[in-house]
């Protein structure tokens, strides 16, 4: 199967969208809006002096704070430039000096920018894909459990009336199933044709509700009001958990493997970083980064660093790891 750029992450490109067009409008009112502005990419030679970036939007933001916080603790000199913008702006900053470390997802740095060719989809075979595709420049610690990747979605109402667990399960319903996603999504090699392929659901044109806003606001709307039966929402939505939503099980991995992962420069690979990296990554699960997202982008409205201090002293990462 073969993954362009299109289907890894329409609603990480949108918010990407939305959040570009924020960053020139404080631009406009005298705020900085290149992070990398005037850097001339000189990375310190010392393994423990590290600058970590995060991409432009919420989730990376709160993730990158926490790799920030827990390494400041373990004795690590440590500088931030968040916000910086896709993988085009990042990766070459993480190979040029600019930046040192940064939060990524492994199936969308695998298939998005490493390698399109790859076919890889299930998280061993993702993992053991990117570290072949890494190159000299780049590495990375161990994937966290948190997955951040589409999901085919239904209200706990539809799940009982039908007994779904898994997508398998909705198949024999297919006629009567209006499904709401992205307008790419009918075409998507992991959207409607892979449903259909991997698992027989069979979902009409005219049962296609096309949304524009990535698994945001408006699709959590149409499914919760029962507008639509099922949708594409990404696994890290607080909107799941909200609304009482149940996410169908992908045992067949229809959607490639997502998992949170902390990507460096090779030059600043050491047994201390990695330690630290794995330690914070192996308490990092979905439902915890659900939590994050609902605490920054919810109604509290917690700046992404506040939500990351806290959630680094509730896990031990606040001293010194042993």
């Amino acid at each position: 199967m073969k993954i362009d750029t299109m289907s890894t992450s329409p609603r990480r490109w949108l918010v990407a969208a939305v959040l570009a067009i924020a960053m020139v409008s404080t631009a406009a009112c005298g705020g900085d809006s290149d992070p990398l502005a005037g850097d001339g990419g000189e990375r310190s030679s010392d393994p423990d002096t590290l600058v970590v970036g995060s991409a432009n939007f919420p989730e990376s933001t709160t993730i990158a704070n926490i790799y920030a916080e827990a390494l400041r603790a373990n004795s690590f000199d440590i500088d931030t430039k968040f916000n910086i913008g896709s993988r085009e702006s990042y990766i070459p900053a993480l190979k040029d000096g600019s930046i040192d470390l940064i939060p990524e997802y492994t199936g969308n740095l695998l298939l998005a920018y490493l390698d399109k060719n790859a076919t890889a989809t299930s998280a061993a075979d993702v993992d053991k894909a990117l570290l072949a595709a890494l190159g000299p420049d780049l590495a990375i610690a161990t994937p966290a459990p948190a997955e951040d990747k589409d999901a085919v979605v239904v209200t706990k109402e539809t799940a009982e009336r039908w007994n779904l667990t898994t997508i398998a399960d909705l198949a024999p319903y297919s006629a009567e199933v209006k499904f709401a996603a992205p307008a790419e999504f009918q075409e998507r090699s992991v959207g409607l044709p892979g449903l259909k392929k991997n698992y027989d659901l069979d979902i009409s044109p005219n049962n296609f509700v096309a949304i524009a806003d990535g698994g945001g606001p408006a699709t959590v709307q149409a499914l919760a009001s029962g507008q639509v039966t099922a949708a594409n929402i990404f696994t890290t939505s607080p909107a799941i958990t909200k609304n009482d939503f149940v996410v169908l099980e992908d045992p067949k991995n229809n959607f490639p493997a997502q998992n949170v992962v902390p990507l460096f420069s090779s030059v600043k690979k050491s047994e201390k970083l990695t330690k630290v990296l794995d330690a914070v990554s192996a308490k990092l699960t979905t439902a915890e980064l659900i939590e994050l997202n609902e605490a920054v982008s919810g109604d509290s409205k917690t700046e992404p660093a506040e939500a990351a201090k806290k959630w680094v002293a509730e896990n031990g990462f606040d001293k010194p790891i042993g």
